[in-house]
């Protein structure tokens, strides 16, 4: 198996943080983005979009963060990860709905001004941030994980971007719960962390 990734990227992140909470070895192969290896003819035969991360399960190819999450949870029948009742799947796909729409748009996007220089409206990106991050925390106050007491790949698909929001000047401080949260995924076996950058709040 093996898993394309870049350092610095949250999406690769949560592919990476879900294979070693799994115990699942893996060969990581970090992708040159500034040189521009996401767009070589070879990596994008594996991804067309020419996007990190690409899981290579022996020819078995899958690109897009949450595609990996959900194949790596089924692949292995982790019910703890990925449960099967109709009501938790919903759940989940919801969670991975907003991973993938509102916090991308805002904690992530305001991250990407200040460590890619991206040309987004900082106080946009920002006030996006604290508005999903206030629906998270109010989720939080009622249970430990986002969707239960036990952690599933919601809670995954959610984290990378939300711990790193301050390096995009997104501050967690009136966020109590999400930081709560944020250290019982910090606490669980397996965990491995996402790589700072000294920008923004973080500086």
């Amino acid at each position: 198996m093996k898993l394309y990734n870049f350092p610095l990227s949250g999406h690769a992140h949560r592919a990476l943080l879900f294979l070693s909470l799994l115990g699942i070895k893996a060969d990581v192969i970090d992708v040159d983005l500034a040189k521009g290896a996401h767009k070589a003819t070879d990596f994008l035969k594996l991804n067309p979009f020419g996007q990190v991360p690409v899981l290579d399960d022996d020819g078995i190819v899958i690109s897009d963060s949450n595609a990996i999450l959900v194949y790596l949870a089924s692949k292995f029948d982790r019910k703890d990860w990925l449960p099967d009742d109709l009501q938790s799947v919903a759940k989940i796909q919801k969670w991975l709905s907003v991973a993938a729409g509102e916090i991308a748009y805002g904690p992530a996007a305001a991250r990407l001004i200040t460590v890619f220089k991206a040309d987004f409206r900082a106080d946009e990106v920002i006030a996006r941030a604290h508005q999903i991050l206030g629906l998270i925390n109010a989720e939080l106050e009622q249970r430990r994980f986002i969707i239960g007491e036990t952690p599933t790949i919601a809670d995954i698909a959610l984290y990378s971007y939300i711990v790193s929001a301050p390096e995009g000047n997104v501050d967690l401080a009136p966020h109590p719960q999400v930081r709560h949260w944020l250290a019982r995924i910090e606490a669980l076996p397996g965990f491995v962390p996402f790589p700072r950058t000294a920008v923004g709040l973080a500086a």
